[in-house]
């Protein structure tokens, strides 16, 4: 195996390695987990918001929208199920991802709850694959932590 360092963290590269995307990666936000450099990690990847918390980093255990009060009553467990969808909270988080990474947790919300789980995570398998390579993207990183092709 081939390993990359990128901003100090360990990537496994395994060739083969092809996008993934599952529904249990994607946040009660809208987030997909997948593409979180949390999720890259070599040595205690995370499950996204949905898995457990044991390698979390800390602002993703104590985070205020997936802790949310509205979201537990919620029988879609997404924030677009809820009765002040988008709050506050949402419209924050949505505004710094879409200006700093290009990606909207709002319009996610929307797709899922417009078109399903499915559909949605179609997109994102083509939406976040390396024109390069073909791996999964890190929506973090400008350049592809496997081949480093530039993709934003």
């Amino acid at each position: 195996m081939k390993h990359i360092k990128a901003a100090s963290v360990q990537f496994n590269h395994k060739p083969g390695n092809t996008v993934s995307v599952k529904s249990t990666m994607i946040a009660p936000c809208g987030m997909n987990c997948s593409l979180c450099l949390a999720n890259f990690r070599d040595d205690k990847g995370c499950e996204g918001c949905n898995g457990s918390d044991e390698n979390k980093p800390y602002h993703c255990i104590a985070c205020s929208i997936k802790n949310c009060e509205y979201l537990a009553k919620s029988k879609t467990k997404f924030c677009y199920g809820c009765e002040k969808f988008p709050c506050t909270r949402l419209k924050r988080l949505d505004k710094r991802y879409r200006t700093k990474y290009g990606m909207s947790m709002i319009e996610n919300l929307e797709s899922i709850r417009d078109n399903g789980m499915r559909s949605f995570i179609k997109t994102e398998k083509d939406r976040w694959k390396c024109r390069k390579c073909g791996k999964i993207l890190c929506v973090h990183r400008e350049n592809c932590v496997y081949c480093g092709e530039k993709w934003r």
